[in-house]
Order: structure tokens, then C-alpha cells, then sequence
């Protein structure tokens, strides 16, 4: 059972290594915990890291979080994991504005065919200026993917873009054995 385990393991990390971890460049949604609401909007930045804002709103309080995740693929491109970091601002009702840091750790599923990214995560936080120093609170959130990752166009040769020889021609310094070079002008 246990070498079992331990295949398995190895062979998701190996899948992990090899394929990209997002379908998507933007997406927008909403964000559901225990005792708030919120909208989130995910923006690419690179091939692996998202930025994150959440603005969410509860009963005593509303708050603004911006979060940098690393997403790594688990099971394939459209199910990966993510972790990040970042820090919120907020208000609560009877203290006033509070602020913080927060830590994120979540999975994330591009559903295959539709426009949609469903996640699960904890996010834990420490406050200062809050009546509760330090909340964990885990959500889900549901968004529509608003851009979409570009494809790479196929290419029939194999070899590097048919334009380059072209751009490559003009850019090359003249060397000494141009003179001789019929010109195609």
C-alpha cells in the first residue's frame, strides 16, 4: 500500500513538472465563507503566479485582500493547487479600520468546455486593530473567465517561424562579401 502511495505521489508531481497550470488570463466571480460574501477578480501575470482581490462583506465588517498565488498543476492543466500570500484592509463596526496579512492554500478546476473556474481554499489571517487577532476561514469561490490563455497557432514547419529568415535578412549587419550579393530590389 504504501509503494502504491508513493507512486502515485512521484507520478503527480512528474505530471506537475511537465504541463502548465492555467487555462485562463483574467476571471471574475464570487467567493463564499462561512459568514461573508465576496467578489474575487484573479488576473495572470505569469506563466505560474496570479494576483488575487477579494472584497468581501459580513455582517460586522467588509474588507479588501490582495493575494499573490503560485498555482502548480495537480492532475493534468486544469486541476491544480495554489498557495500565496498577501495583506487585507477593512473596517469593522465597532473598532474602526483594521488591517493585516493573510496566507492562502487552495485547489482550483478550469471545467473542460465552459467558461468556468470552481475553487476550494483555507485562508488564514492576522488582524491588527480587530477584536480577533487571528481567523482562519475557508470559502469557495465560482468564477467566469473573462480572457482566456491564448493558443500557440500550429504550424505546418516544424522548424521556427516561416518569417524569421525574412526579419533575420534584414537585421543582419552587411558583412564583406555583400558586394557580390545580387540584390532582391
Amino acid at each position: 500500500m504504501t509503494k502504491r502511495l508513493l507512486l502515485l505521489v512521484c507520478l503527480l508531481c512528474g505530471i506537475s513538472m511537465v504541463s502548465e497550470a492555467q487555462k485562463y488570463r483574467t476571471a471574475a466571480g464570487a467567493r463564499l465563507e462561512s459568514d461573508r460574501f465576496g467578489l474575487t477578480l484573479q488576473q495572470k501575470l505569469h506563466q505560474n503566479g496570479t494576483i488575487e482581490g477579494i472584497v468581501a462583506v459580513g455582517s460586522r465588517e467588509y474588507s479588501g485582500t490582495a493575494l499573490y498565488e503560485w498555482h502548480k498543476p495537480l492532475l493534468g492543466q486544469r486541476f491544480n493547487y495554489y498557495l500565496g500570500a498577501g495583506a487585507h484592509i477593512g473596517n469593522l463596526k465597532d473598532h474602526g479600520v483594521f488591517t493585516g496579512g493573510d496566507a492562502i492554500l487552495g485547489i482550483e478546476y478550469k471545467v473542460n468546455g465552459l467558461p468556468f473556474l470552481l475553487s476550494a481554499d483555507i485562508k488564514p489571517a492576522f488582524h491588527i486593530n480587530h477584536e480577533d487577532w487571528i481567523q482562519l476561514s475557508s470559502g469557495i469561490s465560482i468564477r467566469y473567465v473573462l480572457v482566456k490563455e491564448k493558443k500557440e497557432k500550429k504550424r505546418l514547419w516544424p522548424f521556427g517561424k516561416q518569417n524569421d529568415s525574412k526579419k533575420k535578412k534584414q537585421d543582419e549587419k552587411p558583412g564583406i562579401f555583400d558586394i557580390f550579393k545580387k540584390k532582391d530590389d
